[in-house]
């Protein structure tokens, strides 16, 4: 059973090593961020560097999550900016209203979670909000592009931001645009580098760090013009950060005196919708990578963040929301609890006072350049292709809101989104519209509890977004830890929002050591085969084998195994791997199921899983075989180790991190990278043979939980013979394993 970290000063006594260590690379992630949101958003970037030091240092002891980070959030760069544009009344005031509606839509956020209305994020459609996302994604990018470029537009709207980024190209300002090209192919490529070099720092700060000796070079320290095959360009400290040097002077305050105006009230709902939407959907998306499995308060957390927000607005900062990228690097360092957010905060303060020079060295192009790719990931071709696979549905639903955003506001562009997605689903429903919203609020759905202990769920009519709160009392009926089965035969219709909140339920539940089963999705259909994607009730259509399905078969059939291509719901048990804690599985298909001769049973499956969550989300499929041991061994993870890896060990090892080394096997130790709990049990185990058999075989990811092998090769779908390659490996693997433990 896994001890889950301590709350309070107990907490920070017990894990304040883990957390001060996972602050040091949140921190640096959140800096330029944090500028950055703040010049895009049209205010000073001092107000990025507030908003984020009390995300930090305030709402850590406001909020109702465990492990998320706080501050400004991309998501509503274009809610601000659209604000202090709107707010525009040719009195120099605009950011000074935009700071009274910000300190409004706070204290809006905190009345909703009062009255426990943190449910209704759950009601908005997800390729909506999807939709939304990219259309900010494209706001941000099109603003952006101009300043990496040095180029200017007095375009009125996003779609003539856009066009002139063509039009102004031939007039890019070289010196500038260099610094831009350069961070950018850093930003994209860095991932692509194995070498831990180039991930001790977060990609951000090399772009920051990377751009300053063009700053020497080109010297943007002073005013002056350079000339480029004959052609003029100015080059001065206009392009470079300007960070007061007092910063109490420089505090902006709230002007209420236009909240009776439209613009406003309008400044105030976007901010409040767009900030409310994101952090929840952040909150619960880092409930998914916590590996302690704890769940985020989302009412506690909507007047945390409603409160904070009411705070920086009233001293010049921008909203504050759960922001899942600086979440997931916060994770991915070993942070344990609530306290590495106070520390990201205080570091910022301290690299806001100390750094303050430095900072002020940085090209706004270096900042530019973040956003540009910030933005681009939101609205990149395989955030539409990720949608296209979820159905042609999603991705109709995700381009109308879309475009809806940019050829009107954001407002519009999340009703719009609704709206569509609505009209979609009584075209499909193909009932009278009295009828369809009579089977949605009024289904019939309810939940049995048996007399053995279990419970039995029937989902009846339409089951969308409309119908989750109703949904979700149903399922609150059923307590932690039950069994559950859940029958959708009867739904007309299970929309994604409806699908991803059960298979969430059903998370859960297995995380308290319940069973949820979902039947019934057989008598439906949909336009794919994800998991997750609209399903109509109707005559079951059997979809062919594919080629791949058709080898996999055979070689099953040769070795009288068994082959299932259906999808499989059974996942839970992945989750105690090490590999899977902070990787959240969608599912597995392509099942196939065997033994060796040893009576070792084994299970392969093409797994799919999520790498990173919203705005760094990435959907993988690998080829993953599970072994079952007829009895408990050590624990222990064994995977590839780059060149450079041995520089980053000693860091590592303050939160916890060891690579165990063997002296009489260099080979082995420069290839693998192994840790375990044990340390003298894992070097008991891996004993001379076990070694020398490793040394001799492909590279595969290995790990054991105890009572099982994990296994697999690359980040993706294993082809028939690389599969059956992996599974001769896994049968020498077994014979070594089964003599160790003799």
């Amino acid at each position: 059973m896994i001890k889950i970290p301590a709350e309070g000063f107990k907490g920070l006594k017990e894990n304040w090593q883990n957390d001060a260590i996972a602050s040091v690379s949140v921190a640096m992630v959140a800096m330029p961020l944090s500028l950055g949101i703040a010049l895009a958003s049209g205010v000073p970037p001092i107000s990025g560097a507030i908003s984020a030091i009390i995300g930090g240092m305030i709402t850590t002891f406001l909020r109702g999550s465990h492990i998320a980070i706080n501050g400004p959030a991309a998501a509503l760069i274009a809610a601000v900016l659209a604000a202090v544009l709107s707010l525009n009344f040719g009195d120099g005031r605009a950011i000074h209203y935009t700071m009274a509606a910000i300190i409004v839509a706070g204290g809006i956020q905190v009345l909703l979670g009062l009255f426990r209305l943190g449910r209704l994020a759950d009601i908005f459609p997800s390729s909506a909000i999807h939709g939304l996302l990219a259309g900010i994604g494209v706001i941000i990018f099109s603003k952006q592009i101009h300043v990496a470029m040095g180029t200017t537009t007095d375009a009125s709207n996003t779609m003539g931001v856009l066009v002139d980024v063509f039009r102004e190209l031939p007039n890019a300002n070289p010196f500038v645009a260099c610094i831009s090209v350069v961070g950018l192919l850093l930003l994209i490529f860095q991932s692509k580098i194995s070498y831990k070099l180039f991930h001790f720092l977060p990609g951000p700060i090399w772009v920051l760090v990377i751009s300053i000796p063009f700053v020497y070079g080109f010297n943007f320290l002073e005013s002056h013009e350079l000339s480029f095959f004959g052609q003029p360009y100015s080059v001065g400290p206009e392009y470079l950060i300007n960070l007061p040097d007092n910063l109490i002077d420089t505090l902006i305050y709230p002007d209420f005196s236009k909240i009776n105006t439209m613009p406003f009230w309008v400044a105030v709902l976007s901010i409040t919708t767009i900030g409310t939407v994101a952090s929840l959907a952040s909150a619960k998306a880092v409930d998914k990578l916590d590996p302690y499995k704890r769940k985020t308060n989302l009412n506690r957390d909507l007047m945390g963040v409603g409160a904070s927000s009411m705070l920086s607005g009233a001293i010049g900062g921008l909203p504050i929301s759960t922001v899942i990228v600086r979440s997931t690097v916060n994770v991915h360092n070993n942070a344990k609890t609530r306290w590495s957010n106070f520390f990201h905060g205080v570091l910022l303060l301290l690299f806001i006072v100390a750094l303050s020079p430095l900072i002020q060295k940085v090209p706004l192009a270096a900042l530019a350049v973040i956003l540009v790719h910030t933005g681009f990931k939101l609205a990149s071709p395989k955030v539409f292709r990720q949608a296209y696979d979820q159905g042609i549905e999603q991705l109709v639903f995700m381009i109308s809101a879309l475009l809806i955003t940019l050829f009107s506001n954001l407002l519009l562009g999340i009703i719009g989104g609704i709206a569509i997605t609505l009209i979609v689903h009584m075209l499909l429903a193909r009932v009278e519209i009295s009828a369809f919203f009579k089977m949605t609020f009024k289904s019939g759905s309810n939940v049995v509890h048996r007399q053995d202990g279990s419970y039995d769920m029937q989902v009846k009519g339409i089951a969308n977004f409309l119908g989750m709160i109703n949904l979700n009392k149903l399922l609150a009926q059923i307590p932690w830890g039950a069994t559950v089965k859940i029958d959708l035969s009867e739904a007309r219709i299970v929309d994604m929002t409806v699908m991803e909140n059960l298979i969430e339920f059903k998370r859960s539940q297995e995380n308290s050591n319940g069973k949820v089963d979902l039947t019934g999705l057989q008598h439906h259909v949909a336009s794919t085969d994800h998991n997750r994607a609209l399903k109509i009730l109707t005559k079951r259509v059997q979809k062919p084998l594919s080629t791949r399905q058709i080898r996999l078969q055979d070689l099953a059939t040769s070795n009288e195994w068994h082959f299932k291509s259906d999808v499989d719901w059974n996942t839970s048990y992945l989750r105690s791997f090490h590999f899977f804690e902070t990787r959240p599985v969608k599912g597995k298909k392509n099942v196939m199921r065997g033994s060796y001769q040893n009576g070792y049973k084994w299970e392969a499956a093409d797994i799919i899983f999520d790498e990173g969550l919203l705005l760094s989300s990435e959907v993988f499929m690998t080829t993953v075989q599970i072994i079952h041991l007829p009895s408990t061994i050590t624990t222990f993870i064994l995977e590839k180790e780059g060149v450079l890896d041995k520089i980053f060990d000693r860091v590592k090892a303050l939160s916890g991190f060891k690579d165990i080394d063997f002296e009489l096997y260099t080979n082995f130790s420069k290839r693998f990278l192994l840790k375990g709990e044990n340390e003298e049990e894992v070097r008991a185990f891996f004993r001379p043979e076990l070694i020398e058999f490793l040394e001799e075989q492909e590279t595969y990811h290995i790990e054991c939980n105890g009572n099982a092998l994990m296994i697999f090769g690359n980040m993706k779908i294993a082809k028939p013979e690389e599969f059956h390659k992996m599974l001769r490996f896994s049968q020498s693997l077994v014979e070594k394993v089964s003599l160790q433990t003799a």
